[in-house]
């Protein structure tokens, strides 16, 4: 999923999904949606009497029945589905948004059981005999054992069948239900989306299935291991048109439309993806080998905002079939932009589901983030045709996988079609940085937990973050440049990534590693943060240990390394001497390492996930470096030595004053990468000072008049992609910091840009914009979190965010009961400026008041926020003084 981006050079597979299994009949469904109370109710609208019943649920005390638990046992294993729907694009005489729907999946008995379970959540199911609410029947020959009883596990989300014999090992059985539910605007499995096109409301009807919301479609086996075929029809009104994973096949008419698509490879049923809508698409020329389509609003396609996604395609498809040494295993590869979305975008394999911002370019408005955005989200879910799709984790603790080497191979991939961008340098900032920030607190967790540990939906939820997307191991990028798998491995956990890397390196006699690739690696996935080395320089003595920007807090989970990482250190020495040591214990001795005037630079272009401390010596022999000729130095290196620097110094590790000498040369810089960690830092000073006096000396921005120059006066475009990023921060920090001239250019911008007030309807105060951020019909609900934390950037509309969020909570909550897309942005960009003790007494309280109640929300990020705030606090209070007094001299 790309809510984020994101190791190696991977990764070969030889797999294309098994066809199997006959088209269910396509058949025009009746059934109408009641709520569960109704036993009978006869269909105004077409005149046939349906039995419908309030099936029975059972919440029951924990147990060790196998319905009680949250994983499907491993005696039956799905094969194909043929899953028939009809989802309602207008309203029934109750207001509600319905679809119906018929299913058949065909499963092979492993062991000897009585018992089906199969997932089912949020569904009304139609009797399909007197007394029960499926259907089973054996195939080739087998007699298929009678329903003894069936009923729904509401807290597991299973719907139980118990048998009254046995199923027979090896044969297989069709398992046949009806049901209908509720296509509601809830953004998960299926939902409907809403936008208005000619002053005409217009209905979407379209789907989100990861992690666990298959089961709230139809009744699967809902898990990423049980792969199996999925045969779809999708009824639908004349004038719209049906999209799903395969290529569609035939289109018939008799009352509705009827769609019926081919099946798809052999998959995962998070991977399963259908559109109903009015939308219109632009394609790929005839002679291109693979079809491409992008798909959106009328509108939008019209006016070419689906132009530079197209463009792009084919060439990251083409990019990836050469990366992963393997053709694209489909006939064609949709794109949609969805108007209510709650990622950036989602995998589905063959079609594609975006967020508009995310598929979406409009080079009149849109800013050159904007289309990096879009070809880094695409390049991310491309990836994963391959890479998620084709090989999938085995269970959802291991997410990672999919994810982490998604992310890593997005930058690739986008590289290769925006070669001018230099996009793979931006990867250190917007990935390893990022996930340095999470991984510092000891609310961080490993990359990979054990199977035992992520058993709940909700728990499930929780992975989706930032340590699972952006902590790339990049220090292994080399051995990982590899053609991974050679053989059909349809499901894999991070032990076959091992073996495999292993016969690479055993095969290849120039890698020298110091251990096996299992004992390098675990020592990185299965503890959580990462370490800070220090170096010596007088004795050459190397330490780590491990960092943590809060250091009094403590770390009470427990692992088997103890925090000793095997670390990779490249390094250079002033007059081009480099060289790379493994750290494998705590403590070490390295010679050549040692030296009483050269200066010493580790982690040579930010290759290995750790942060760097010197000796006093070595730190001013550096600054020098930067003061005098500061080019010598790699410009990633430069980043990191600022970004290494104010990081050690919020833990106590370096002394602030310090932090603050590494920004003095870019009086000189010109480079984005060096001035983005300097701003990225310096915004932490604005975030505890912006209230205090401390806030008037910070003054300085040399680059504003540097981008002046160079754009004659701000009337033209630097050149170079890069700059034009770097004049944001030009323009951004100086009227942060009160530089003359940069409030009046900013209001000749605002008044020029207010010229339009058809695009520009904003200017609302800040308590009505607040009411409007929980307001559907206003703001949507995939919006919210950015509506409510914009507010909260502002000195004056943060204390008014917070008060708003404690009082609306649980109605926000309840609306959005996919808290977990949203819940821990929530948090953070609230609270990122807390910094009082009365503040952090709020938040306890809040945490308390969460924890009491029968709601859903990510406590993981109200525990980051504490933690978070307990250092901030801290960190005022050793510092500020010493701040102040080093700002006051800087500026005599």
């Amino acid at each position: 999923m790309g809510k984020g981006f994101y190791i190696s050079k991977p990764l070969g597979f030889v797999l294309f999904g098994l066809g199997a299994g006959a088209v269910l009949t396509i058949f025009a469904l009746s059934v109408v949606y009641v709520q569960e109370k109704r036993k009978n109710e006869v269909n105004a609208r077409d005149g046939t009497r349906i039995v419908t019943t309030a099936a029975p649920h059972r919440t029951s005390a924990p147990s060790n029945e196998a319905w009680d638990k949250y994983r499907l046992p491993d005696a039956l294993l799905p094969e194909y589905y043929n899953v028939t729907l009809w989802p309602r694009l207008v309203p029934d005489e109750e207001g509600m948004y319905i679809f119906t729907g018929k299913s058949g999946v065909v499963f092979t008995c492993l062991k000897e059981t009585n018992l089906i379970l199969i997932h089912s959540n949020e569904l009304n199911f139609t009797l399909t005999s007197e007394m029960h609410h499926a259907k089973l029947t054996g195939l080739g020959g087998t007699s298929a054992p009678a329903i003894l009883e069936t009923w729904f596990q509401t807290q597991t989300q299973f719907m139980v069948i118990q048998l009254k014999r046995k199923l027979q090992v090896g044969k297989s059985y069709w398992l046949y239900t009806e049901f209908h539910g509720e296509l509601s605007d809830n953004l998960g499995g299926f939902y409907r989306s809403e936008y208005t096109e000619n002053d005409v409301k217009k209905v979407v009807a379209t789907t989100q299935m990861q992690p666990t919301a298959a089961r709230n479609v139809f009744p699967c086996f809902d898990e990423p291991s049980m792969k199996a075929v999925f045969h779809l029809t999708l009824l639908h009104p004349p004038g719209t048109v049906a999209l799903s994973n395969g290529m569609e096949l035939e289109n018939i008419v008799i009352s509705v439309l009827q769609t019926r698509f081919e099946p798809t490879e052999k998959m995962s049923t998070y991977l399963l993806a259908f559109v109903v809508s009015e939308f219109t698409n632009i394609r790929s020329p005839p002679e291109a080998n693979i079809l491409i389509r992008i798909w959106g609003r009328r509108e939008a396609i019209e006016s070419c905002q689906g132009d530079y996604a197209l463009n792009v395609t084919f060439p990251i498809l083409k990019y990836l079939e050469n990366y992963y040494n393997t053709t694209y295993p489909l006939s064609k590869s949709d794109q949609i932009a969805l108007p209510d979305f709650a990622a950036g975008a989602m995998e589905n394999w063959g079609l594609v589901t975006y967020r508009e911002l995310s598929l979406f370019y409009d080079p009149k408005v849109s800013s050159n983030e904007d289309k990096e955005w879009v070809v880094t989200v695409i390049t991310h879910e491309l990836a994963h045709m391959w890479f998620g799709n084709l090989v999938t984790m085995r269970w959802w603790n291991d997410l990672w996988l999919n994810e982490g080497f998604a992310s890593y191979v997005s930058y690739l991939a986008a590289d290769y079609v925006e070669p001018t961008w230099n996009i793979k340098d931006l990867m250190v900032q917007q990935q390893v940085q990022k996930a340095f920030d999470v991984d510092s607190l000891v609310s961080s967790h490993p990359l990979s937990s054990r199977e035992d540990e992520v058993i709940t939906p909700d728990q499930i939820d929780q992975l989706f973050d930032t340590i699972t997307y952006s902590k790339v191991f990049i220090m292994c990028q080399k051995q990982l440049e590899i053609t991974l798998l050679s053989s059909v491995v349809f499901n894999t956990v991070y032990t076959d990534l091992w073996k495999k890397l292993q016969e690479v390196v055993d095969a290849d006699s120039s890698i020298q590693l110091p251990a096996s690739i299992n004992e390098i690696m675990n020592r990185w996935i299965l503890q959580m943060g990462f370490p800070v080395v220090t170096i010596d320089t007088r004795t050459g003595s190397i330490t780590q240990q491990h960092f943590l920007i809060h250091p009094e807090a403590v770390v009470d989970k427990p692992s088997d390394y103890n925090y000793e990482w095997f670390v990779p250190i490249t390094w250079l020495k002033s007059g081009s001497n480099m060289g790379q040591h493994w750290l494998l214990t705590k403590t070490a001795s390295y010679e050549p390492m040692k030296t009483d005037t050269d200066w010493l630079l580790a982690n040579l272009n930010v290759t290995g996930y750790y942060r760097v401390n010197y000796d006093p010596q070595n730190w001013e022999r550096l600054l020098t470096q930067l003061n005098s000729d500061h080019k010598v130095i790699p410009v990633l290196n430069r980043g990191q030595i600022i970004d290494d620097a104010f990081n050690l110094a919020r833990a106590d590790i370096i002394n602030i004053t310090l932090a603050l000498r590494t920004t003095k040369y870019l009086y000189e810089e010109k480079e984005y990468i060096p001035w983005e960690s300097a701003v990225r830092n310096l915004e932490y000073f604005f975030l505890m000072f912006d209230r205090t006096e401390v806030y008037g000396p910070l003054q300085a921005q040399p680059l504003f008049d540097h981008f002046k120059d160079i754009t004659s006066n701000w009337t033209q475009k630097p050149p170079r992609y890069m700059d034009q990023y770097n004049q944001i921060n030009a323009v951004s920090m100086a009227c942060k910091t009160g530089v003359k001239g940069c409030s009046e250019l900013t209001r000749m911008w605002y008044r020029q840009w207010m010229k339009n007030p058809d695009t520009n309807p904003y200017g609302k105060c800040f308590s009505k914009y607040l009411e409007y951020s929980i307001d559907p019909n206003l703001i949507r609900k995939q919006d919210i979190t950015y509506a409510i934390v914009y507010i909260a950037d502002n000195v004056i509309g943060q204390p008014l965010v917070w008060d708003f969020v404690r009082a609306n909570w649980e109605h926000i909550t309840k609306d959005f009961d996919d808290g977990s897309f949203f819940s821990g942005g929530l948090i953070n960009g609230i609270t990122k400026k807390f910094s009082t003790e009365f503040e952090l007494q709020q938040l306890q309280r809040f945490k308390e008041d969460i924890a009491a109640s029968s709601f859903t929300f990510d406590m993981q990020a109200i525990e980051r926020a504490i933690e978070q705030t307990k250092a901030n606090i801290k960190w005022i209070s050793e510092n500020k003084a010493q701040v102040m007094n080093w700002l006051i001299e800087q500026s005599d």
